[in-house]
């Protein structure tokens, strides 16, 4: 049996798919064969995302090649995956989180966030780290950047910035942790919701479904589960500053931070709660209302008429 995986062709994309084609092919005793398709999101490097269907465009055409036979599983960033999938499609395994904070990778090495001059230009395309980041340090200025994580290495040389913000867990993946000046506390930028986590989808009729659950991380799972289910409560999309992690707090207890914003990160509303893992999905959902109760949903509101700042 040949198990073929759907995948974006990102040097990223292939990476964490070749990662979990190497523990199918352990677990459950089968060969692999890796489906590239480079899809809607990949083409579209000049314009913003959420004006044309936001990080779902990493996703759909995956999906559709599920959907239609082409291939048996995808495997996704779990960012990128919105929160309603398919009816006929499930996120069926979550392999072992990867660092879930955010990284500072400068020109001048050993930089970090304090330490950098006022007036510093620092590249992101999240709104998420912009908003935050314009908090923590009003004077930096905030450049947008689009592009994989190659393509933005080389702007960071040639475009004259001094910094650019990007996820651990992918400069980590793809063999690149030596590039990283500062993995940036989540007190200071808290990381968006599932980062680091890998999400392997299937048809639900499929019995490989239930085989990948061989490859699932309970960790992962649990952070995945409540941190998605932050997002489903506040219905944000990736043009909304929004922010999420899970952290254990020892056996069967968890915390999950969250946070929504403005987009210049003049206003943000930061909630917290525990518990049991076994919750997880209703935690991230209580953790949304309260968000929403303490100013969130006039915040989400404002950004939803296209007036957040």
């Amino acid at each position: 049996m040949t198990v073929r995986i759907a995948t974006r062709a990102s040097d990223l994309a292939l990476a964490q798919s070749r990662s979990v084609a190497r523990r199918i092919e352990s677990a459950l005793a089968v060969r692999t064969e890796l489906v590239e398709i480079r899809t809607t999101g990949d083409r579209l490097t000049s314009i913003r995302l959420a004006s044309v269907g936001g990080k779902g465009l990493f996703v759909k055409e995956l999906e559709e090649a599920l959907l239609d036979g082409r291939a048996d599983i995808a495997v996704h960033s779990a960012k990128d995956v919105p929160p309603e999938l398919p009816a006929a499609l499930a996120l069926a395994a979550f392999p072992d989180r990867a660092d879930p904070r955010d990284a500072l990778v400068c020109r001048v090495r050993g930089a970090t966030l304090a330490t950098l001059p006022r007036g510093a230009r620092v590249a992101t395309g999240s709104v998420r780290r912009t908003a935050q980041l314009r908090a923590a340090r009003p004077d930096l200025e905030v450049v947008p950047i689009r592009g994989n994580v190659p393509t933005r290495l080389r702007k960071l040389e040639e475009q004259g910035l001094d910094a650019l913000l990007l996820a651990c867990a992918g400069l980590d993946r793809l063999g690149l942790s030596d590039r990283i000046d500062e993995r940036v506390s989540p007190d200071v930028l808290l990381p968006a919701a599932t980062q680091g986590v890998v999400a392997i989808e299937a048809r639900v009729d499929d019995p490989l479904a239930r085989d990948l659950a061989a490859l699932d991380d309970p960790d992962a799972a649990c952070a995945a589960l409540a941190e998605r289910a932050f997002l489903t409560g506040l219905q944000g999309d990736c043009d909304t500053p929004i922010a999420a992690l899970t952290e254990p707090l020892g056996p069967d207890r968890i915390a999950v931070r969250g946070l929504v914003a403005t987009r210049d990160g003049s206003k943000i509303v930061r909630e917290r709660v525990e518990a049991e893992t076994a919750r997880a999905a209703a935690a991230g959902a209580e953790l949304a209302a309260s968000v929403i109760a303490r100013g969130g949903g006039e915040i989400l509101a404002t950004l939803r008429q296209g007036t957040g700042a």
